[in-house]
């Protein structure tokens, strides 16, 4: 690594000299500062005037673009195409703020469903067949699975799953005798890579969505970590399909100011920008976008994706599907990245940037401290037993060693040798 400067030297040693959680700051407030202003003007008055955490809002507006990006916009890169759907999830306790982050940065599409709304009733009551009628939605928030296909399936374009608590969902995923669990399980495996979603049903119309685009965002209390891993999850890899926000920024000084209502502004505005040239092309008048790296960032993508491959021969057994998984959600994050800068502007450029990718990187990276973070929550708390127990369980089927699997669950040999000969 090359130092541009002493203050870049005083940087690097601070960082490599911090705690997990510290790094992660570092990494949190450096994304930050790359981000338009709009957006950052907006994490930094809602965590001092708001108490919210910066990771938080950070994760629930990503969700808000990628949700208001839509099959609109794609990524033609390293001979595959991808969209921009991504599912995110805060992780932390009771009190910190998980849900107002969401309510601020969802803000706007809501207001935007709402007008969808009232359109939609005004023109079931002006025609004598209201059913055939199609509501307009970004957003659901509690809905069974077949109203969840059948939103999409009217909405083609994204499927936005916003729940202020994802603990139902997930238990219900878990659950073998839940009746909608492992569909909605399917659409988020299926969904997450555009693939065909078909629906068929003996009682109720039968459906087929060609390109699915499910986005997800809510909260789970660390208390439910457990839940998140067991059931299938894990084996499936749900899991490894979700960027997680660790609680790590506090600000336990209030204000009596609220956000600058020009801060908040800016940001709707720029949000709506997306959701207009997403219309104008869902309705047909226009072509879908596909974009297109430089062969600069092009190289700098090959050359990340390369480096993930590297590092995943390596990895511990609950990273390697992560990183994985982790080569498909750069190329999401460049698109939602880029989406994010060109909002503020009238005219959406095609060309991805070295800065877009190098960006993106740092996002993907900072996701993937967080995932170590909830790894080591979920390892290092003894009252998850069961769920230590199917860990090793699957890390033995999968080949690993008794100290590999120790390493991942900071267990030492002989108590993974003996826990394994217990399940037997």
């Amino acid at each position: 690594m090359e130092f541009k400067s002493e203050k870049d030297i005083e940087k690097e040693i601070i960082y490599q000299s911090s705690s997990p959680e510290e790094k992660a700051i570092l990494e949190l407030e450096s994304i930050i500062e790359t981000l338009p202003d709009s957006i950052r003007s907006l994490i930094n008055e809602a965590f001092i005037k708001n108490q919210i955490p910066k990771e938080y809002l950070l994760s629930s507006i990503i969700f808000a673009y990628s949700n208001a990006t839509g099959l609109a916009i794609g990524l033609d890169s390293m001979g595959f195409d991808n969209y921009g759907n991504l599912y995110l999830a805060l992780i932390g306790g009771r009190g910190d703020m998980k849900s107002p982050a969401m309510k601020l940065a969802m803000k706007p599409l809501k207001t935007f469903d709402n007008e969808k709304y009232h359109e939609y009733e005004s023109e079931r009551k002006e025609t004598s067949e209201p059913e055939g009628i199609k509501r307009k939605q970004l957003l659901i928030q509690n809905a069974t699975i077949e109203a969840a296909h059948l939103t999409h399936y009217h909405n083609p374009y994204s499927l936005g799953i916003y729940m202020d608590e994802l603990f139902q969902l997930i238990n219900k995923m878990g659950n073998p005798n839940s009746s909608d669990g492992p569909a909605w399980r399917e659409l988020l495996l299926e969904g997450n890579t555009n693939e065909v979603v078909d629906i068929k049903r003996k009682t109720m119309e039968s459906y087929r969505i060609e390109q699915a685009y499910p986005v997800l965002l809510g909260s789970i209390q660390k208390e439910f970590i457990p839940k998140l891993f067991g059931g299938g999850n894990l084996e499936s890899g749900l899991v490894d399909r979700f960027l997680f926000s660790y609680k790590l920024t506090h600000n336990p000084k209030l204000s009596k100011n609220g956000i600058n209502s020009n801060t908040y502004r800016k940001y709707k505005d720029n949000l709506l920008r997306v959701l207009e040239l997403r219309d104008g092309i869902e309705d047909g008048n226009e072509s879908r976008l596909m974009l297109k790296c430089s062969m600069e960032a092009e190289d700098v993508l090959y050359n990340y994706k390369q480096s993930l491959s590297n590092e995943q021969q390596t990895a511990s057994q609950l990273m390697q599907p992560y990183i994985s998984k982790m080569q498909i959600n750069i190329h999401k994050l460049i698109i939602i990245v880029h989406t994010i800068f060109e909002s503020q502007s009238p005219h959406y450029a095609m060309t991805i940037s070295t800065k877009t990718v190098d960006i993106a990187i740092k996002l993907l990276n900072f996701y993937k401290m967080n995932f170590d973070l909830i790894c080591q929550e979920y390892s290092n708390d003894s009252s998850k037993k069961l769920d230590l127990d199917s860990v090793i369980q699957l890390g033995f089927n999968n080949g690993a060693s008794l100290e590999e699997i120790g390493k991942v669950i900071g267990k030492n040999k002989s108590t993974v040798s003996r826990r394994l000969a217990k399940q037997k």
